[in-house]
């Protein structure tokens, strides 16, 4: 959910930047989303289809599975050699939007689904299926945010569809999610998370607690240059992100990539093991 959470934000506020300017995206797919290490948000990519909203001047958008039911029609007409003024706005990325979020979310493809007649004629209901299936995976996450969030992006009028800027007030945004080491290992970042690395005894020796800090800064620039390291003494189980796995003084490193931003603010995620962060240069 925070990795759903996170995509979400920063795809929405690049279209209420673009929508602003009365800019369609029209092709809005997860291949045109991309991941910046260095900005640490997640980025909409290729434009070769996009058009200034009322003068379009492409006659097919949208890639099949993430496309709005108006922009079928209107590809579909154009196939058929038919002339017809453009009826597509802004609304067709928010469609593609909410099939890519409703897509993390169940983890499975859903081409074929939205291609389905049971799709075009009630889309909420698919959507409220996908999500009670998956509300007994992890039921105390509070999804229906989320869930209510999509269908209004998927409603067949175009019209009624929420728009970017609207659906960035939605309270799905204010939930505050923490990331699974999962979503750590996915989204590379210029700080690392060692867990298992040490353990409690280590923190109370201040020589030894030296000792270990100039052995991980040492071993750590093998790979780049380390700017900063830090192993927490107090409440030392809060903490996420880093590399690969290793091992170190016999255990078992887990090492995984850590949000920058949270690094900064000194804060560090909940977990069960003791943690070593190092912000590097790669």
């Amino acid at each position: 959910m925070w990795l759903i959470q996170h995509c979400a934000r920063d795809l929405l506020e690049a279209l209420a930047f673009l929508h602003r300017e009365g800019y369609v995206h029209a092709d809005l797919k997860p291949r045109n989303i991309l991941w910046s290490a260095d900005d640490e948000c997640f980025k909409l990519i290729d434009f070769g289809l996009s058009f200034k909203e009322g003068n379009q001047d492409v006659k097919y958008i949208q890639t099949d599975g993430y496309r709005a039911p108006e922009a079928e029609l209107q590809n579909s007409l154009a196939q058929a050699g038919v002339e017809v003024d453009s009826g597509c706005t802004a609304a067709v990325d928010m469609c593609s939007l909410g099939i890519v979020l409703l897509e993390m979310f169940s983890g499975t493809k859903l081409k074929e689904t939205v291609r389905s007649q049971k799709w075009k004629d009630n889309s909420g209901a698919i959507v409220d299926h996908l999500f009670a299936s998956n509300s007994v995976v992890c039921p105390a996450i509070p999804v229906y945010h989320l869930r209510d969030l999509i269908k209004s992006m998927l409603l067949n009028d175009p019209k009624q569809r929420c728009s970017a800027e609207t659906a960035l007030l939605n309270p799905f945004f204010s939930i505050p999610f923490a990331p699974h080491i999962e979503d750590l290992v996915l989204l590379p970042t210029p700080v690392l998370r060692l867990l298992n690395l040490i353990d409690d005894s280590h923190l109370h020796n201040e020589e030894e607690y030296d000792d270990i800090l100039e052995d991980m800064k040492e071993e750590c620039q093998k790979y780049g240059s380390v700017v900063s390291l830090l192993i927490p003494k107090e409440n030392p189980g809060k903490g996420q992100r880093l590399l690969t796995g290793r091992t170190f003084d016999g255990k078992f490193v887990v090492a995984t990539f850590y949000p920058l931003s949270a690094y900064k603010r000194g804060y560090l995620y909940q977990t069960s093991r003791l943690a070593v962060y190092i912000k590097k240069e790669f």
